[in-house]
């Protein structure tokens, strides 16, 4: 038994080691390693155990919850999906808002705070998206910014009621800039520090709104407002959890800006890329303001994992409504759609196939073979009589120019003059055969 179980595992690091010299990148993850964690897909090169992901992708499963969740960074955001196909990881923090420490003493910021949800150090394959999220501030006169260098920052002002010096009723649902204000993010990093001032000099209506500063999903805000804004209900909407979009990429590897005039060095790391290990895949540089590095895509026509041996596989664009209205033919990587027999037209569109009459359509033909053959004859007809008149209009000029009418004449004179000779020759003759007959 012992010697059967040596020989498993020595047959399995063969295997994996002959999976990683045919892909250049090392094996994918084991058959063992999990690939769920309660109602989470977790794909390669994600990974819940030792062994089972690509360095830095090594996820957390926390059993002691029903159901499960799935874990990334210190422990505050739990993963709800993982994109292969958009290089994206959707997370909600529940930490909720950014906890800032107020400090009047200084002649600094009002308030400090971190986002640092990811932990690390920064040079891990994740960053905040900076397409998919927002800096949403809350409460009445108040500025709030992602420093750092300055990445980004708004400021949130509260309407007051010129009769009882107060705030307005919140009647707004969306964030415009009044009680709340939003605004992209314009550096994705694996975290911020955050700046904290009050606009109002008097502080008279300081409190007056819950102040909180988060960094959420784009378009969340808008549908929680009412809730957010609710001064009585503070402390439970600070640790309300908020939506984040991370985007991740392999060898990923943080900028180095110098204050110089020469653009910064980027890291495109396909050419040296090892992890795009199917063969209908294709590797893709990535860049951005913080860090660069590479993806790997399935190419056009074909859908799947890209990351492990056999992963991407044709897409059968047949049974996906609405790509074809006639007839519809799989290929490799794409697909043929053509108008059905009998009809014409384009059959990527609906009701583009037009049905073609096809008795009319062999009485045209027919009617049009008939016609073209009666036209062929009758251009013969016409050119040979048009050949025989040209040849006696040639021949009529002709006679003309050699004096035929003349010619004419005497061969009409010497006619009559024969005629005349035989007219009296033939009356000698009748006389000289009636003097016979006297004697």
């Amino acid at each position: 038994m012992k010697l059967m179980t040596v020989w498993a595992v020595a047959a399995l690091l063969v295997l994996q080691l002959i999976i990683s010299s045919a892909g250049g990148g090392g094996p994918p993850a084991p058959p063992w390693c999990p690939d769920r964690c309660g109602e989470v897909s977790v794909p390669y090169p994600f990974g819940i155990r030792d062994g089972c992901s690509l360095e830095g992708f090594g996820l957390t499963c926390d059993n002691t919850t029903d159901p499960p969740r799935l874990m990334v960074g210190n422990g505050t955001l739990q993963v709800v999906e993982i994109s292969l196909a958009n290089s994206t990881l959707r997370a909600v923090d529940l930490a909720g808002a950014v906890n800032i420490t107020y400090d009047s003493s200084t002649r600094g910021p009002d308030g400090n705070g971190t986002w640092a949800s990811l932990g690390g150090g920064g040079d891990g394959p994740y960053v905040v998206s900076e397409q998919h999220n927002q800096l949403v501030v809350t409460g009445c006169n108040v500025q709030a910014m992602l420093s750092t260098n300055l990445i980004t920052g708004c400021s949130s002002f509260c309407p007051v009621s010129e009769m009882f010096r107060s705030v307005a009723s919140i009647t707004n649902l969306e964030c415009s800039g009044t009680n709340c204000c939003e605004t992209s993010i314009a550096i994705g990093r694996p975290s911020y520090v955050v700046q904290f001032r009050y606009r109002d000099p008097d502080h008279e209506h300081d409190g007056k709104l819950s102040i909180n500063v988060r960094i959420a999903e784009r378009g969340w805000f808008d549908g929680v407002a009412a809730r957010m804004l609710d001064k009585e209900a503070e402390v439970a909407t600070a640790r309300t959890p908020v939506p984040v979009v991370l985007e991740w990429a392999l060898a990923s590897t943080r900028e180095r800006v110098l204050w110089s005039s020469e653009p910064p060095l980027t890291n495109w790391s396909c050419a040296a890329a090892t992890a795009c290990l199917s063969s209908d895949s294709l590797c893709v540089n990535v860049t951005g303001n913080y860090r660069s590095g590479h993806v790997c895509r399935c190419r056009d026509g074909y859908d799947g994992n890209p990351y492990v041996t056999g992963g991407c596989q044709d897409i059968d664009e047949c049974k996906i409504a609405g790509k074809c209205f006639g007839e519809c033919t799989n290929t490799d990587g794409a697909f043929l759609c053509r108008c059905p027999r009998g009809a014409r037209g384009n059959a990527s569109i609906p009701n583009g196939c037009v049905k073609t009459n096809l008795g009319l359509s062999v009485g045209i033909g027919v009617g049009s073979g008939a016609g073209l053959l009666v036209m062929a004859l009758c251009a013969v007809f016409l050119t040979r009589h048009i050949k025989k008149r040209r040849a006696k209009m040639l021949r009529h000029k002709f006679f003309k120019q050699n004096r035929g009418h003349l010619l004419q004449q005497l061969a009409s004179q010497n006619a009559e003059i024969a005629e005349r000779m035989v007219i009296n020759l033939y009356l000698v003759l009748q006389q000289v055969r009636g003097a016979r007959g006297t004697h």
